[in-house]
Parts: structure tokens; C-alpha cells; sequence
């Protein structure tokens, strides 16, 4: 940066510039040359602005600096708690699947053993049915098989009495009576 006052400036430039040179008319008096002027009044602005300004641009420029420092250091601070925040989440996010899993491996256990205990259950059950099928069929059997004996014990008796009656004459009779009274007797 330029620090450069204004009497530091105006001693340094040639006075030949600002007097119209002697030799010309011979005299004192002002240089109204456009150019010479022009860069006169710019050299003593600009040196003026380093003078006056040079604490007002310093002062903003440090402002400004210490607007961005604290702007990056929030910038960090912030980027260190979404990096706790995203590395929290992480782990949650793990946990979570672990959690999914035990809870999927789990349900896959319950629907074997249900699977199984109604396996169990069914083949209980159709043995049940056989075993009262069975029943039904040796009692159906037994009552078939004495209503057939009642019906040929009748029919029996009913031919047995027919030949009797047709086949038996009075002595034939009585010798089967006294047969009969003999057997009860002995």
C-alpha cells in the first residue's frame, strides 16, 4: 500500500511543473496545461484518500475479515455437528437393520414352528378320524353281523319247527322229550 502524505508528494515533485518554467516568459505564474494539471489533481486525490482513508479501509477490510473468519469458523462448527449428526444417524441406521433382522429371523422361526405344530396337529387330527372311522365301521360290523344271526337263528328255528311239525310223529315226539329230560338230568 502507497503511504505516502501530501507534503511527502509535493516535495518530491519538480517545481517546473507547477510554475511555468522561467525561461519561457520570464516570470512566476500557473501551469494551465491540461495533462500536467490533470495528473497533478489525481496524484494529490489519490494521496489524500491513502492519507484519510487508509484507516476507514483498514478498519472495514478488518471487519470484513473477521466477519469471514467467524462465517468459516461457524461453517466448521457446523459441519463437525452434521458429521456427529450424520455418523449418529449411521449407527441408528445400523441398529435399526440389525434390529430388522432379528425381528425377520425371528418371524421366520414362529412360521416354522407353527408350520409344524400344524403339521402335528393335522396328522393328529386324520388319525383321530381314521381310528373313529374305524370304530364306526367294526361297530356298523358287529351290529350287521347279529342282526344276520338273529335273522338266520329265526329263520333257523322257523324251518327247524316246519320239519318238525311235518317230520315228527307222536313216538318220535316223545323220545326226543325224554331225551332232552335225560340230558337236563345229567
Amino acid at each position: 500500500m502507497v503511504s505516502l502524505s501530501i507534503v511527502t508528494f509535493a516535495a518530491r515533485v519538480p517545481m517546473h511543473w507547477l510554475l511555468l518554467g522561467e525561461a519561457e516568459e520570464g516570470g512566476f505564474g500557473l501551469n494551465f496545461s491540461l495533462l500536467d494539471t490533470n495528473l497533478i489533481n489525481l496524484v494529490i486525490i489519490i494521496g489524500v484518500l491513502v492519507y484519510f482513508g487508509r484507516g476507514l479501509v483498514g478498519k472495514t477490510l478488518a471487519e470484513r475479515r473477521s466477519q469471514i473468519e467467524a462465517a468459516i469458523k461457524e461453517v466448521e462448527d457446523r459441519k463437525k455437528s452434521a458429521s456427529a449428526a450424520l455418523a449418529e444417524e449411521q449407527q441408528k441406521l445400523a441398529q435399526a437393520k440389525t434390529e430388522a433382522e432379528r425381528i425377520r429371523q425371528n418371524a421366520v422361526e414362529s412360521a416354522e414352528r407353527a408350520r409344524t405344530a400344524i403339521l402335528e396337529e393335522t396328522e393328529a387330527e386324520l388319525v383321530r378320524m381314521q381310528e373313529a372311522a374305524s370304530q364306526d365301521i367294526t361297530s356298523q360290523q358287529e351290529r350287521i353281523a347279529r342282526e344276520l344271526r338273529e335273522v338266520i337263528a329265526a329263520r333257523a328255528v322257523a324251518i327247524a319247527e316246519d320239519r318238525l311239525k311235518s317230520g315228527l310223529n307222536s313216538d318220535a315226539q316223545q323220545q326226543l322229550v325224554e331225551q332232552s329230560i335225560a340230558s337236563l338230568r345229567g
